[in-house]
């Protein structure tokens, strides 16, 4: 625990179990506040993260998180929420947590000194080359956390540490480290709060900038989104309208005939002939919608592996 910022004791806190409300809570958001301020250091390390995973992923390679506690649930937000945002498949982004799916609904606070836990979690999805496994602990010495990214660089794995504390073990041999700085909490110890917030912000960041090198988002708006309900096809049709330069009527025309990928329907409503062409040039273009729209613009029946040649 020696050296380490996140278990450090406010001296500014003392007796805020006795203020008023109001400035109880005040210092309380200070304390979020300086959980997100502790991430602009480490933006450079986050775009080196977002493209390794962006080029392991592009190539079928998986986003695998892993974590103990605060930081395992963390974790599994952010990868239930790509499928839905940006069309990553679940299977593509998964989040492991000590103690398995019960800790979801009861924390297990012994799994997280298990190493042969984490060793064990790591092989039961079958971890390669081609994976990017991320290991996140507000202390980065978490011991579950540790062993399983010592497993997975054994098995051929990029690992990236996300941890609250410089020279935590957590980054020994990890291809990007990324420092989040939030030093001690208002309440001491207690690392769901300013130090979750920090983690919660990276990785917010780190997802959706991936996202972005992966060509699911143009312009600020969300083209690979799964629209699966009513609220979601709306706005898929507005984001149809706004690129396409459609009305809302034929724009949502356009998503059901391609089956509600926005990125298809945004294609036909520019001008490709029919649906298949329109699968044609998204995936020649790699799955990016600008150069697939410049190319259409340009020659709808050229192969997007012919732009620029004569």
């Amino acid at each position: 625990m020696l050296g380490r910022q996140t278990e450090a004791v406010s001296a500014a806190a003392s007796g805020i179990d006795t203020w008023p409300d109001q400035r109880a809570l005040a210092e309380l958001l200070a304390g979020q506040g300086r959980g997100v301020a502790a991430v602009e250091g480490a933006l450079p390390a986050l775009g080196a993260a977002a493209d390794l995973l962006a080029s392991r992923m592009a190539e079928g390679g998986r986003l695998v998180y892993i974590g103990a506690g605060s930081s395992g649930l963390i974790a599994k937000l952010d990868a239930l929420e790509l499928p839905a945002t940006f069309g990553i498949p679940a299977t593509q982004a998964l989040a492991l947590i000590a103690g398995g799916p019960a800790s979801f609904e009861h924390l297990n606070g012994a799994a997280e000194d298990d190493p042969e836990l984490g060793r064990r979690d790591i092989a039961s999805v079958d971890v390669g080359a081609k994976d990017v496994v991320i290991g996140i602990s507000a202390s980065g010495s978490t011991i579950y956390t540790c062993a399983a990214l010592k497993e997975a660089q054994a098995r051929g794995a990029a690992t990236i540490g996300i941890a609250c504390n410089a020279q935590a073990p957590i980054f020994e041999g990890a291809a990007v480290a990324i420092v989040l700085p939030s030093g001690g909490e208002v309440l001491a110890g207690s690392t769901r709060m300013g130090a979750g917030t920090a983690q919660k912000a990276a990785l917010n960041l780190l997802s959706t900038l991936t996202a972005m090198k992966l060509g699911h988002v143009h312009d600020g708006m969300m083209v690979n989104v799964r629209a699966e309900n009513a609220k979601l096809r709306e706005r898929a049709a507005v984001i149809v309208s706004r690129i396409a330069g459609v009305d809302v009527d034929v724009a949502a025309e356009k998503l059901k005939l391609a089956d509600y990928e926005p990125k298809l329907a945004i294609l036909l409503a520019a001008g490709a002939s029919d649906l298949a062409e329109a699968k044609r040039i998204i995936t020649e273009s790699k799955g990016h919608l600008r150069p697939a729209l410049a190319w259409l613009g340009a020659s709808p029946r050229k192969p997007a592996s012919a732009a620029g040649t004569k």
